[in-house]
């Protein structure tokens, strides 16, 4: 659990740094890549014209697993940033902690209860109080396909596994590689959550994956879900292990690749290559999950701060993350579709449009579920004994028997 871990840094701590002007805001956050980078300068950009300089924190990699480690660090030793990209169930561990500031203030005068959907707004605060603020939401069951090496493999997109399978095989028999995939933890785990939800339906997902029901767990169907899962490692190159998730998405691009599984801001890459959606490049949902949407909502929680000018400059920065024009900016960028409601949707393709109109139905229907590759549903420690089964699943020859009760222990031991 987040606590834990944080008690057992108290010890070791000796992360300090240089404090920041009072007219900062000092902003850990992991988002490097071409379009994430290119979506940060935007709210970078959006704060010093209102006066307020950008301190940027970036650490890359492990999908934010190495920015939490430097950001538990950098709160025990005393000396937070000011804001930090958390989200989920962690923020409201951090909350439970007493590391957050509350932001509500502005939250009632910019009336956030009212711009954002209630799966959204509920995950922000903390005892009723805003400590936190959304910038987009993410659909993560997306697969990103390259048109024209399905045209040369006659091969066709697949809307279901079995059909994946066929399809895949065809592609890859055609000389091309079937799934770009990156050999990393967090990778494995988000294919992992594809298959859960196309295999189990929304149900099954959040019985198992949310409730941590034990018999949804234990059932043939997680059985099913293994199976369908270990079928795909015969689809990725063996230049696989290690690799970064936006070269996955370059191998797409540039049609050395089929097929990607990966939330949308992959779509964030294909922009910055100049790529248009519907010609350049195809986004369906994974196969089997046209009726659900798996989402990850990103958002900067607010650490307290014994400055009343960092204050000042935390309300500013909470301020204009919910304004209309840093959210279009924004998620026009990162590849996401704005976390506040009624806006414009003209400059936004038609992935953002399948995946604002799916955020409504599904929504509706209750095919919308929190995304647990991507710290949406479950606690820290459970999480991470999911990550784990995953990837060392899909690493491995293990058996759809094994994985299940590996599974199942690794989230016993977790809870």
């Amino acid at each position: 659990m987040l606590n834990r871990s944080i008690a057992a840094c108290f010890a070791a701590a000796s992360l300090v740094a240089m404090p920041i002007q009072a007219s900062e805001v000092e902003v850990l956050h992991w988002w490097t890549s071409g379009g994430e980078a290119k979506s940060v300068a935007s709210l970078k950009s959006s704060l010093e014209k209102k006066g307020v300089a950008w301190k940027d924190f970036a650490v890359a990699g492990g999908g934010g697993e190495n920015a939490m480690t430097v950001l538990k660090s950098r709160a025990v030793s005393g000396n937070p940033p000011t804001a930090a990209q958390i989200k989920g169930p962690d923020i409201q561990e951090w909350g439970e902690l007493g590391f957050l500031a509350s932001i509500d203030d502005v939250a009632k005068k910019n009336n956030w209860d009212g711009i954002l959907p209630g799966v959204v707004s509920d995950v922000m605060k903390h005892k009723g109080k805003y400590v936190a603020a959304p910038v987009n939401v993410h659909r993560v069951n997306w697969l990103w396909g390259n048109p024209e090496v399905f045209r040369k493999a006659g091969a066709s997109i697949p809307t279901t596994w079995d059909d994946f399978m066929v399809q895949a095989k065809k592609i890859q028999d055609a000389g091309f590689i079937a799934l770009a995939h990156g050999g990393q933890a967090w990778q494995d785990n988000t294919v992992f959550e594809a298959v859960v939800l196309g295999v189990g339906g929304a149900e099954y997902y959040k019985k198992a994956f949310v409730d941590l029901d034990m018999g949804a767990l234990n059932s043939s169907t997680t059985n099913d879900v293994f199976k369908v899962f270990g079928q795909l490692r015969q689809f990725v190159d063996t230049n696989a292990p290690g690799r970064d998730w936006n070269v996955a998405t370059s191998m797409v691009i540039n049609g050395e690749a089929a097929m990607q599984i990966m939330g949308d801001w992959a779509k964030g890459e294909f922009a910055v290559a100049g790529k248009n959606a519907g010609t350049d490049f195809i986004c369906v949902a994974a196969p089997g999950t046209s009726d659900g949407f798996t989402f990850n909502v990103d958002s900067f929680a607010f650490f307290q701060q014994s400055d009343s000018g960092k204050q000042s400059a935390q309300k500013a920065m909470a301020e204009e993350i919910l304004g209309t024009n840093f959210q279009e900016v924004f998620n026009l960028n990162k590849g996401s579709i704005p976390a506040r409601l009624g806006m414009a949707r003209t400059k936004f393709d038609t992935c953002a449009h399948d995946s604002m109109n799916a955020f409504v139905s599904t929504a509706q229907s209750g095919g919308l579920v929190p995304s647990f590759a991507h710290g949406m549903a479950v606690p820290g420690a459970v999480a991470g004994a999911i990550t784990d089964v995953a990837t060392n699943y899909f690493n491995s020859k293990t058996s759809p028997a094994e994985g299940k009760a590996q599974l199942v222990a690794a989230i016993k031991a977790a809870m």
